[in-house]
């Protein structure tokens, strides 16, 4: 069993930032690939970015590229989303994600195993 705790989230001003993160139990935080997800009210949860084992490989939406960094650092267990520029649009909870034993990025919520609680942010225009 895999447990994920996300914190970071909160409210800011358009053009401001946020750094989420996400703290992964287990011993086998290197084999996880990871991913951040939003989901707005009324909306579907959606794909922000993803990134593999090693950091190696990364994935962004389109809606986020140039703003989002996603990163990791295996040595912590933890799961990062710098965000920058923020827009209202961005608005949402945001979630990290799972998938163990599995060394490729991972785009799609089907794929994922495990879910941390999710953390809302805010953004005011």
């Amino acid at each position: 069993q895999v447990q994920l705790v996300e914190s970071g989230g909160g409210l800011v001003q358009a053009g401001g930032s946020l750094r989420l993160s996400c703290v992964a139990s287990g011993r086998t935080f290197s084999s996880y690939a990871m991913g951040w997800f939003h989901q707005a009210p009324g909306k579907e949860r959606e794909i922000v970015a993803a990134i593999n084992w090693n950091g190696g490989s990364t994935y962004y939406a389109d809606s986020v590229k140039g703003r989002f960094t996603i990163s990791r650092d295996n040595a912590k267990n933890t799961l990062y989303l710098q965000m920058n520029s923020l827009k209202p649009e961005d608005t949402a909870v945001y979630y990290c994600a799972a998938r163990v034993s599995s060394y490729s990025t991972k785009i799609y919520s089907y794929e994922y195993n495990y879910w941390g609680q999710g953390t809302q942010v805010t953004v005011s225009s």
